[in-house]
């Protein structure tokens, strides 16, 4: 089973910096899509960014364009996701997924990842 740890969320203050990481085990991680989705407390999960195979194509969710960018390292088998100018609308547990090898479909959907971290807390205070 492909298994990922995300790191680097903690505490900021808005206006403030972050970037997460995510690092995959499996040999399909080159082959395989990435995806960063969020969850804030009573809110449903929702999509942030992704990025295809070879990091030729990225895709973000309207509230993160021009502030967000997600980008991936397939030699280190780790994604990536650089948080700029971050607000307290971004406080979330922020979690990685891939999806299958060779499979590129519903990037923005969450029931399109089998694989998925454990999350890492991202808290931004006014």
């Amino acid at each position: 089973q492909v298994q990922l740890v995300e790191s680097g969320g903690g505490s900021v203050q808005a206006g403030d910096s972050l970037r997460l990481s995510c690092a995959a085990s499996g040999p399909t991680f080159s082959s395989s899509a990435m995806g960063w989705f969020r969850q804030a407390p009573g809110k449903e999960r929702e999509f942030v960014a992704a990025i295809s195979w070879s990091g030729g194509k990225t895709e973000y969710t309207d509230s993160v364009k021009g502030r967000f960018t997600i980008s991936r390292d397939n030699t280190k088998n780790t994604v990536f996701l650089q948080m700029n100018s971050l607000t307290p609308e971004d406080t979330a547990v922020y979690y990685c997924a891939a999806q299958r090898a060779y499979y590129y479909n519903y990037l923005s959907r969450a029931s399109e990842y089998p694989y998925w971290g454990q999350g890492t807390q991202v808290t931004v205070s006014s």
